[in-house]
């Protein structure tokens, strides 16, 4: 499927066209949902849990991007590309945007911010993804 949207980024060199894989769709939702599922687990540190939840997103988008016959080598833009992917509100990929940052800063500097309301917000976008996503016809 394309996207006018999406074929821009293309010629901008940003995102690759591919032919989507069913198989690989299969795999990225799984580990989407295994990773949400183990992310709601409360007796998990906040860091374990932050670092399932912005996978499993992570994981999640990117079946969506690869769905429609897209990929990227960009995290952030995997994010930036959700309202096109799976009809998410801009307000999402923002939310994502800052657990991208705040994920870059512990794994390069080893701060990790506690905030509880990003975790829960991750963890919502991360289920509206799952929920649209299994919606939809695989690749």
């Amino acid at each position: 499927m394309s996207s006018p949207n999406l074929d821009k980024l293309v010629a901008a060199r940003q995102l690759k066209a591919e032919k989507p894989d069913r198989k690989e769709f299969e795999g990225l939702m799984r580990i989407g949902r295994a990773r949400l599922q183990d992310a709601v687990r409360a007796e998990l540190s906040y860091e374990s849990r932050f670092d399932l939840a912005y996978n499993a997103a992570h994981a999640l988008s990117l079946a969506a991007l690869r769905r429609l016959g897209y990929r990227s080598e960009n995290r952030y833009l995997v994010f930036q590309c959700l309202p096109h992917t799976a009809g998410l509100d801009p307000k999402h990929w923002r939310v994502l945007a800052l657990a991208h940052e705040r994920r870059n800063a512990a794994e390069y500097s080893g701060i990790l911010e506690t905030d509880d309301r990003l975790l829960a917000d991750m963890l919502h976008i991360a289920g509206l993804l799952l929920s649209k996503l299994a919606s939809v016809a695989p690749p």
